[in-house]
């Protein structure tokens, strides 16, 4: 499995404080929002703002953008590398 992949498994039950589901529970192709771990929009701003801290992205006010970064967690590691590569 990939290591982002799976720490970002732990920071969505961590930030979100999940009680009912766990790490490895969540499918990396799974949807993230709605269907899927049935995330919402609060709980897609405080996991963009855990991400930010631990790993330096940002993300910007472009709905379009974020609803496909955040469309899975394979999506969501993407792209985290595309925008840390892009920084380099």
């Amino acid at each position: 499995m990939d290591t982002l992949e799976l720490e970002l498994k732990h920071l969505i039950v961590d930030a979100l404080m999940l009680k009912d589901v766990t790490a490895g529970e969540i499918d990396s192709e799974a949807p993230l929002m709605v269907e899927g771990l049935g995330l919402d929009s609060i709980d897609a701003l405080e996991l963009a703002m855990a991400i930010g801290k631990r790993y330096g992205v940002k993300f910007r006010s472009d709905e379009a953008q974020n609803r496909v970064a955040f469309s899975s967690v394979r999506a969501l590691a993407g792209y985290i590398r595309d925008q840390q590569s892009a920084r380099l």
